[in-house]
């Protein structure tokens, strides 16, 4: 008898754990997908501001940079005193290239629709993949392949759409891809870094980096860095706070927790929130086209993201038995 009941109380616990686990995971999905909104203001708060675009990038990097100083103080110190000179050289590029892209993807939003620039700038999964096939000789799956042709027919078609509203919001569509071209090497060089930093620190000094670099771009170009009114700088400390830190960190955190797939496909949606957004603040409706280009983009960027990371895993999957057999 005894027996019996300790087995009812095991099956009992397991139940509960698997259950608490179960509720956790979807604890944790809810937080990601709460990133995902906070994300999604990043093209509404450049929108509302009336600064230049590269003094908003400017103070979002810098803000940014500022509030992540006390967790490196506290954590860091002796991996920074530990950096070698190769590394920091490396979060310098990365720095200058998230300069570039928040410097083309704000502008970008001065002259084409919200929906138009988040959807483009979010083709640097394209990109990324273009260059791993390319330079690094990776295979791409089948699904992937199909996924990289979408992504491109739908940006020639969401550009072509956009050609017709003149030559200004065209112009925009460009910056956005230029956005997406410079959020690649960023990308690129974090993968590399992010190997033997932590994201604290590397994620600080290509912030910090990307603020001086942005500071030289205001020199350059004559543009004050004071002056503005109140609400340009609420707006970047918005974004500092709600897209980078509660927004991409919360991306990097949820890595712990939750399939990258779910990561993946969960950013897929700041497009339909920004969009959304923009359709209730501003009252920018997308056009029948414009909306079809955009769904081609992101079911592009769906497959390469997804089926292509599952296909691979079952190639690999189906060589390893064969290896064991």
């Amino acid at each position: 008898m005894n027996g019996g009941r300790n087995g009812i109380h095991v099956r009992k616990g397991a139940v509960c754990l698997c259950m608490r686990k179960n509720m956790d995971t979807i604890k944790c999905k809810i937080i990601v997908l709460l990133g995902v909104v906070g994300v999604s203001f990043s093209a509404i708060l450049v929108k509302y501001a009336s600064a230049p675009s590269v003094v908003l990038a400017f103070y979002r990097m810098l803000l940014t940079a500022l509030l992540l100083l006390p967790a490196v103080w506290r954590n860091c110190r002796e991996e920074l005193k530990g950096l070698k000179k190769k590394d920091l050289l490396y979060c310098c590029a990365s720095g200058f290239f998230l300069a570039c892209h928040f410097s083309a993807y704000f502008e970008s939003i001065r002259y084409t629709s919200i929906a138009s620039s988040t959807v483009l700038v979010d083709t640097e999964v394209f990109f990324v993949a273009l260059v791993t096939v390319l330079v690094f000789r990776e295979r791409l799956s089948g699904a992937g392949a199909a996924g990289i042709l979408l992504t491109f027919a739908g940006s020639v078609l969401l550009a072509l759409s956009d050609s017709r509203a003149g030559s200004d919001v065209l112009h925009g569509d460009i910056l956005a891809l230029a956005g997406a071209v410079f959020v690649s090497v960023y990308t690129l060089i974090g993968r590399r870094q992010r190997t033997h930093m932590t994201t604290t620190l590397y994620t600080f000094l290509v912030y910090a980096a990307s603020a001086l670099v942005l500071s030289v771009f205001c020199a350059a170009g004559h543009t004050a860095l004071t002056g503005y009114e109140w609400k340009d700088y609420g707006c970047a400390l918005g974004m500092a706070v709600f897209c980078t830190l509660l927004g991409h960190s919360v991306f990097s955190w949820g890595l712990k927790y939750v399939p990258a797939a779910f990561i993946s496909t969960a950013k897929l949606g700041e497009p339909v929130f920004a969009t959304l957004l923009g359709l209730l603040l501003f009252g920018q409706v997308p056009g029948t086209v414009q909306i079809i280009g955009g769904m081609i983009i992101l079911a592009g960027l769906w497959m390469y993201v997804c089926l292509d990371k599952a296909e691979k895993a079952e190639k690999n999957g189906k060589a390893e038995e064969g290896g064991k057999g």
